[in-house]
């Protein structure tokens, strides 16, 4: 996405922020529909953000993203650094919020603009790679692989020569 983009973006969880609790580090964002926005993410992607409660605004500012494309039967994972910050509606920083703080909440959508070009990168997905091992063991692609012959118990103590083994 290029730089000076807007996504629309919500908090996952309640936020509240005020005079006595300014800050919260490690929030998470995921995509919702705002007016303005100008390039969107996938639906399951997740942000992590630092808020921060200043001069009667709310300051938030973005580090990384994580999205999952999933398909029939796989799933891809992208992840990257990402710098954006929330703008009001009328295009200054930060959220508007009185003097007793601001409280963000699911479902109250905002923009973030991008401050520089960002670039998703595929990650290994580690249990897709996994899950088709699964499905190939023993060559005939069972969800499960057919478990080692292992001895009985009564078979496991004859062999460590316990004198009480029949």
């Amino acid at each position: 996405m290029p730089s000076d983009a807007r996504i629309g973006v919500e908090v996952i969880n309640t936020l509240s922020l005020s005079a006595s609790t300014p800050e919260h580090n490690e929030i998470l964002l995921h995509p919702a529909e705002v007016a303005g926005t100008t390039h969107t993410l996938p639906d399951y992607c997740v942000l992590v953000a630092n808020a921060r409660f200043e001069n009667q605004r709310v300051r938030i500012t973005t580090q990384d993203v994580t999205c999952i494309k999933a398909t029939s039967n796989e799933s891809e994972v992208f992840s990257g650094e990402i710098s954006a910050a929330a703008y009001a509606e009328d295009g200054s920083y930060g959220l508007p919020c009185g003097d007793n703080g601001c409280t963000l909440k699911p479902g109250q959508g905002f923009l973030l603009r991008l401050s520089e070009d960002v670039a998703i990168e595929a990650q290994e997905n580690v249990s897709a790679k996994i899950n088709q091992e699964r499905r190939q063991a023993d060559g005939t692609g069972v969800a499960n692989p057919i478990p080692a012959d292992s001895p009985s118990p009564e078979t496991a103590i004859e062999a460590l020569g316990d004198p009480d083994a029949e």
